[in-house]
């Protein structure tokens, strides 16, 4: 049996929940992140010969390390790196909404861009092109109604491609200044070689350019812990457990 953990991103007030709800019923409970008094809800559901572990993240506008729960978020995203990143964006905001989404292509190509809310979309006259979402973002881009059941398999679908390989996505890079271009590229260089290949070089040097202090302490504890250590850790009545 396959076994592949998801992570749930989105704004505020998208749904997103909802979603978590429907596709893990009672299976789920929740805890505080680590040394964070940041809630988040854990959970699994079964679909044929595959598990899958899913991430309710904390709501957040961007993960720009504003706050805890955007910190979370993106410490999740980063280190943790699940197999899929589902962005739950309300059909009646895309274009509020596709600013998380752009943040979380440049952290994880594992993407599954999940637009909610298209029942209300459709009620007020929104039509939404799906097909060219995904090829501008370069990401599977599925539309549904969670609370109303529409679109969920073909969202998981997409989802156990990405996890198993069978959809490999090519996310857009989005192009910045000249000046701002030849700083990274100065920058990913030393980055990789700091870090290795692992977490996505170019957006670590765009958070540094940017001045963030809190994701330079989170990387320098990640680099002082034991490589041993698999820094996984799960969330069971309230308790964090590390395995």
């Amino acid at each position: 049996m396959n076994s592949y953990t998801i992570a749930l991103a989105g704004n505020p007030n998208t749904g997103k929940s909802t979603l978590f709800n429907t596709l893990t019923g009672l299976r789920q409970h929740t805890g505080n992140w680590a040394g964070k008094t940041v809630v988040m809800a854990e959970g699994e559901f079964s679909r044929g010969n595959t598990t899958f572990r899913i991430i309710d993240l904390p709501g957040t506008y961007s993960l720009y390390s504003n706050s805890a729960d955007e910190e979370v978020a993106r410490d999740y995203i980063i280190f943790e790196q699940p197999d899929v990143t589902i962005v739950v964006l309300d059909a009646t905001s895309l274009e509020r909404n596709l600013n998380l989404a752009l943040q979380v292509l440049e952290m994880t190509p594992r993407v599954v861009v999940c637009v909610n809310l298209i029942d209300e979309a459709k009620r007020l006259g929104i039509r939404i092109d799906l097909e060219k979402i995904s090829q501008r973002l370069g990401v599977p881009c599925i539309a549904i109604s969670a609370r109303n059941h529409i679109g969920i398999e073909n969202l998981l679908d997409q989802v156990e491609k990405v996890a198993n390989g069978t959809i490999v996505p090519n996310p857009v890079q989005i192009t910045y200044s000249d000046q701002i271009e030849s700083k990274l590229a100065q920058l990913e260089p030393l980055i990789e070689k700091t870090l290795g290949s692992r977490f996505p070089t170019r957006w670590i040097a765009l958070r540094l350019l940017d001045g963030d202090e809190s994701l330079l302490r989170t990387l320098k504890k990640r680099m002082q812990e034991p490589a041993t250590s698999s820094g996984k850790e799960c969330l069971t009545h309230g308790q964090t457990v590390c395995h």
